[in-house]
C-alpha cells in the first residue's frame, strides 16, 4: 500500500469544513485547523440537518469547501446504543450518505470520514487490524452504529472506486477528553467513571458502581491526540483503505476506574455490577499502519484524564477542584 499521496494534500489556504463542530471529535479537530491557516467552516445543526439530503445539497453549492471532515454522528456507550437502535443506525447512514453523495455532487472536495473501532467482530484476534472487518461477528449491543459506520467506509470506497473521488476513511479507537458527553445515560466509559467518582469523592461515598465484571480492556486516546491524526492523514493519506487511529494500549476496566480515582482524589472502592453487560471483552487496535506513516500518539493516559478532569470541573460542574 503506497505510504502518501504525492504531492501532499495542503490545507494552508483552502476552506475546510467541519462537519460536526459541536461535538467532542469537531471542537478539538476546528482547534486543530487553527494552525494550518486555512478558512475553517462550520454550519449548526438548526441551519443544515445532515439528515436532510436537500439542506445538506444547497449548503455545499453555496459554500464550496475544498476538505470536509466528516465528524457528526449519534454517538453514546453501551446504554445508548442498547436502548436507541433506531437513532443509532438511521442517524448515522443518513448523515453520511447525505454528506458524501453531495460533496461528489457540488464540491468535489477531500473528504475524511471518521468511523469507530466498534466495527470490528466482538472477537476479533487483538489487536485488531483493518483487515479484520468483515471476519466475524459485532457486538450485540451497538451492532446498529457499528453497521451505519460501516456502511459509511464502503460508501466512501464506492464513490472513491467509480467516480475517482478522494474520500478517505479512519478509524479511531475508544475518545476521551474536553467537551465530553457526561450524561449517564448516553455517555461513554471515561465520562461516567469521572461523573460517578467526583460525585462520590463530594459526597463521602464509600463506592462506585461500575457497569459489567471491570475484566474488559479497553484502548483509549485522547481526543486532541485524534484531531491531530487526522489533519496528519487529511495532509499525507490518500487510499481506499480506512485506516486506524489509537495508541496501541489499553488497560482493563477496574485499571481504569483506579486510575481516575487517583487522578479525582477519591478514596473508596468499586462495586462492579456483573449483571450489566461488559461489551466487548476487548479493543485493542492495531496502529502500525498509522505508525509507518509517520504518527504516534502523545499523551499519556493519566495525564489525559488529568485534563478531561480539569475541563469537566470547570465546564460541567460549576468549578471546583480538579488536583489530585
Amino acid at each position: 500500500m503506497p505510504s502518501s499521496t504525492e504531492p501532499p494534500f495542503r490545507l494552508e489556504g483552502r476552506r475546510v469544513l467541519v462537519a460536526g463542530h459541536r461535538g467532542m471529535v469537531g471542537t478539538a479537530i476546528v482547534s486543530r485547523l487553527e494552525s494550518e491557516n486555512c478558512t475553517i467552516l462550520t454550519v449548526p445543526h438548526a441551519e443544515v440537518d445532515l439528515r436532510n439530503q436537500t439542506q445538506v445539497e444547497d449548503w455545499l453549492a453555496a459554500n464550496k469547501p475544498e476538505a470536509v471532515f466528516l465528524a457528526a454522528g449519534t454517538v453514546g456507550g453501551i446504554h445508548a446504543n442498547d436502548t436507541r437502535p433506531a437513532e443509532f443506525i438511521y442517524d448515522n447512514i443518513m448523515m453520511v450518505a447525505n454528506v458524501v453523495s453531495s460533496v461528489w455532487r457540488q464540491c468535489q472536495a477531500k473528504l475524511l470520514y471518521l468511523g469507530s473501532s466498534c466495527i470490528y467482530p466482538r472477537l476479533a484476534p487483538q489487536p485488531m487490524t483493518e483487515e479484520a472487518l468483515f471476519s466475524g461477528g459485532l457486538e450485540p449491543t451497538n451492532q446498529w452504529y457499528a453497521l451505519a459506520k460501516i456502511s459509511g467506509i464502503k460508501l466512501c470506497q464506492a464513490y472513491r472506486r467509480q467516480y475517482g473521488c478522494d474520500f478517505i476513511s479512519a478509524m479511531p479507537t475508544n475518545l476521551y477528553g474536553p467537551h465530553d458527553n457526561y450524561d449517564l445515560k448516553a455517555s461513554h466509559v471515561v465520562p461516567a467513571l469521572i461523573a460517578k467518582t467526583h460525585a462520590a469523592r463530594e459526597s463521602g461515598a464509600k463506592s462506585v458502581e461500575v457497569w459489567g465484571t471491570g475484566k474488559p480492556k479497553r484502548e483509549l486516546l485522547y481526543v486532541e491526540d485524534l484531531a491531530d491524526a487526522l489533519v496528519f492523514l487529511m495532509k499525507s493519506y490518500s487510499q481506499e483503505d480506512h485506516i486506524n487511529v489509537g495508541t496501541g494500549v489499553d488497560v482493563t476496566i477496574a485499571e481504569l476506574a483506579s486510575l481516575v480515582a487517583r487522578v479525582i482524589g477519591f478514596e473508596g472502592g468499586f462495586d462492579f455490577v456483573t449483571e450489566k453487560p461488559d461489551g466487548a471483552p476487548r479493543k485493542l487496535l492495531d496502529v502500525s499502519r498509522l505508525s509507518a506513516l509517520g504518527w504516534t500518539a502523545h499523551t499519556d493516559l493519566e495525564e489525559g484524564l488529568r485534563r478531561a478532569y480539569a475541563w469537566y470541573c470547570d465546564n460541567v460542574t460549576g468549578g471546583g477542584d480538579a488536583s489530585d
